[in-house]
């Protein structure tokens, strides 16, 4: 259950900073984000699919860690990536 190197790089490409940027929180939010939705796909048809329910829930706590501490680091950053992701927040 990983992404496509494809779609890795386009994810990669629409939020690093620079073109070396691999791990700043945005691309790292972005990355999460892209796994989470792949793996809520994947449990819709895989209903008893509990191993893959348990890495969803531990993605979605990282994926909140890192959100927490761009918006306490970096306001304007947080709300562009949240309005880019279309997140509820």
């Amino acid at each position: 259950m990983t992404l496509t190197k494809e779609k890795r790089s386009e994810v990669l490409t629409k939020f690093q900073a620079h073109p070396s940027d691999t791990g700043s929180s945005s691309v790292q939010i972005a990355l999460i984000t892209e796994r989470i939705r792949y793996i809520s796909a994947h449990l819709k048809n895989s209903p008893k699919d509990y191993a893959g329910e348990r890495g969803l829930l531990k993605l979605v706590g990282q994926r909140r860690r890192l959100l927490r501490y761009l918006k306490d680091t970096n306001l304007t950053e947080y709300h562009k990536v949240v309005k880019q992701l279309d997140m509820r927040k």
